[in-house]
């Protein structure tokens, strides 16, 4: 067992601040931090990628459409899904896991 401590923690490091908190052979799981106000640069990913929003409010932008969304809300991603938060209205923070591992594109 493992205690990740600070996972899904809004990260005022730096805008669209990405820390890892666990590695292993099959997933990888880790925050992502928007400001209120902030653009989400970030390309698609080779890994499926599972979402949980833990703080803030946004809109992600898929080819399907756009959804809003806030605290508890639950998102899949497929690999190389194009995705982007927009409209970020309050600081979002996103507990993010990756299968297999993600690796950094």
């Amino acid at each position: 067992m493992q205690k990740l401590v600070g996972a899904g923690q809004y990260q005022t490091a730096e805008p669209n601040h990405f820390a890892e908190h666990l590695r292993t052979e099959s997933l990888s799981v880790g925050t992502y931090s928007i400001p209120a106000g902030g653009v989400d640069d970030q390309a698609p990913h080779h890994e499926d990628e599972i979402y949980v929003v833990t703080a803030g409010r946004a809109v992600i932008v898929t080819p399907d459409g756009e959804e809003p969304v806030g605290p508890g809300d639950v998102l899949f991603v497929a690999a190389e899904e194009p995705h982007r938060f927009t409209d970020v209205t309050e600081d979002l923070a996103l507990l993010v896991f990756f299968a297999p591992p993600y690796s950094g594109r």
